[in-house]
């Protein structure tokens, strides 16, 4: 599920420009983008956009003190470190190893459920993964303390996420948004803050 593929037909280029150029497109021309920018079974470079705009998103977080820290839970567990330094390496080494990757997977599988409903012609389980992946682009800024810019942010990322659906499994705009309900809420509601960010 997670090869890399060297030469991948219609896929992303690697390398630090490519991401740079993957997040401007998605952002600007989305439909193209995710016509032209997936390839079947090709997940790395969308799990590593997606990643790294996690870590990009939760350590801007971190460096403003607006993410809860371990000294605010009663009891440390006994392998954190004391240091806050190396507590934030620890946060960010959980991301972006287990959490980052684990949503994306356990979102494609919900909305794939979904997709068999209303999508009969529908793309592959890797596309979905790197539909959800590069839908979360704009929460790059989310890493900025401002609770409405949080909030449009979540709401453009479930715009990228039903647009990249409805391209990818050929489908409607409304059809790929009930299948995209549901990851979105957990991507973007809860994973991004959106919800917190809105106060509900």
């Amino acid at each position: 599920m997670t090869q890399w593929v060297a030469d991948p037909e219609g896929g992303r280029d690697r390398g630090p420009r490519a991401l740079a150029r993957a997040w401007a497109e998605v952002l600007v021309r989305p439909k193209r983008f995710f016509r032209n920018g997936i390839a079947p079974a090709d997940q790395a470079p969308g799990l590593v956009f997606g990643v790294l705009v996690a870590l990009a998103a939760v350590g801007g977080r971190l460096a403003t003190g607006d993410l809860p820290t371990f000294e605010s839970v009663d009891v440390t567990p006994t392998f954190v470190p004391e240091s806050p330094l190396l507590q934030a390496v620890l946060v960010l080494l959980i991301v972006g190893l287990f959490l980052a990757p684990a949503t994306f997977h356990f979102s494609a599988a919900i909305e794939t459920i979904g997709l068999t409903l209303v999508a009969p012609d529908r793309g592959g389980v890797s596309e979905t993964v790197q539909v959800i992946a590069y839908a979360t682009a704009p929460c790059l800024l989310t890493a900025v303390p401002s609770p409405t810019l949080r909030v449009v942010c979540c709401l453009y990322g479930t715009a990228l996420l039903v647009v990249g659906t409805s391209v990818r499994h050929r489908t409607s705009i409304p059809r790929a948004a009930v299948a995209a309900a549901l990851p979105a809420v957990l991507v973007f509601g809860y994973g991004y803050g959106g919800f917190a960010a809105a106060g509900l």
